[in-house]
């Protein structure tokens, strides 16, 4: 489990790919401390650690992973969002967030509003998920709360240190992204559906 809180931003220095599955090597600041068989969610999926090297480290994404998420679109240089797995007892400082992509959306618009970011997205309202006003969604990774619902759309404002801290601050209109919709939320409208 994660909290959608960023820890750090990874760079992806080689990807090599091997039948339908791709092993990405990337750089960060705490790479030290990580062990092989760890999980570290990249952009909000969840990936284990195969191998560690100096100051890099590599995980292995197959391909449902690749069919369900952006991994496939990454290339070399790519920032990516990172978050080590929460630990028993510590602060839950975002909102659970189990490192599971439920699809992929498309950002429709990224703003600058005095100091803050808005950013909209879109999504594909088949597959059932849904977001409500002030409830929580992770985009990238990132715990973020739905300021506006529509029917296959919300936005979110950003403060300066998430557009500093993550790569928020280079997404862009068109640009796709790893979305996460609130778990709580996704049983209760499955549970629901059964009695529409």
């Amino acid at each position: 489990m994660f909290t959608g809180i960023i820890e750090s931003i990874g760079e992806i220095v080689a990807i090599e790919r091997e039948a339908s599955n791709i092993h990405i090597m990337l750089r960060c600041s705490f790479t030290h401390e990580l062990q092989i068989d760890q999980s570290l969610a990249h952009d909000g999926v969840c990936l284990t650690i195969v191998a560690i090297d100096g100051d890099c480290y590599t995980v292995t994404a197959i391909n449902e992973t690749l069919q369900k998420s952006t991994l496939g679109d990454w290339g070399v240089g790519a920032l990516v969002n990172l978050e080590r797995a929460m630990t028993l007892g510590a602060r839950l400082d975002g909102h659970l967030v189990q490192g599971h992509v439920d699809q992929v959306g498309s950002c429709v618009s990224a703003s600058e509003e005095e100091g803050s970011w808005r950013y909209q997205f879109t999504y594909d309202t088949t597959q059932g998920n849904i977001t409500v006003e002030k409830g929580s969604v992770t985009v990238n990774g990132v715990s973020l709360t739905v300021v506006d619902s529509g029917d296959g759309t919300f936005s979110v404002a950003i403060i300066p240190y998430t557009h500093a801290h993550t790569n928020f601050n280079q997404l862009f209109a068109g640009k796709s992204v790893n979305l996460e919709f609130d778990v709580i939320g996704k049983y209760v409208a499955r549970l629901t559906q059964a009695y529409r």
